[in-house]
């Protein structure tokens, strides 16, 4: 990773909806660019945050054979601690590859610098999702 920020898919959903329901679609558009030839459409991890820590998320990732890295949340430590043995291994989180998310986190911050964007001031979806490409366009040309 070479700390740029690249967007590689974009599925716009409501303002109030969370981000992890529209995760499986995401996943459908990502293209891993390469060296030479084809990109490809399974990356080797996923990095995300805790609002990504469900179990259908997990077997979702599992099944594709894509590494998951995501910390659990609170609630799920509480729920595994609550049922002692039975609540099973929790699952790992390599900790050193999660310090990577933080070139995601430095990308959305410099996307909310934008008011239009970061408010959601814009009607319509196109128009939205217009902005975000002048603005990602502009962000990149400066560099």
């Amino acid at each position: 990773m070479d700390g740029r920020c690249r967007p590689l898919a974009f599925i716009l959903t409501p303002g109030q909806a969370g981000d992890a329901p529209a995760f499986e679609q995401v996943m459908a558009k990502i293209r891993v660019p390469r060296q030479r030839g084809r990109p490809r459409v399974r990356p080797s991890t996923v990095l995300a945050d805790k609002a990504y820590s469900s179990r259908a998320i997990r077997d979702h990732l599992r099944n594709r054979g894509i590494r998951a890295v995501i910390p659990l949340s609170a609630d799920q430590i509480a729920n595994r601690r609550r049922r002692g043995r039975a609540g099973g291994r929790p699952p790992a989180c390599d900790k050193i590859a999660y310090k990577q998310r933080n070139t995601v986190e430095r990308c959305i911050n410099k996307l909310k610098q934008w008011r239009g964007l970061a408010t959601r001031y814009d009607k319509t979806a196109t128009i939205y999702q217009a902005a975000l490409h002048l603005a990602a366009i502009h962000i990149w040309s400066a560099r």
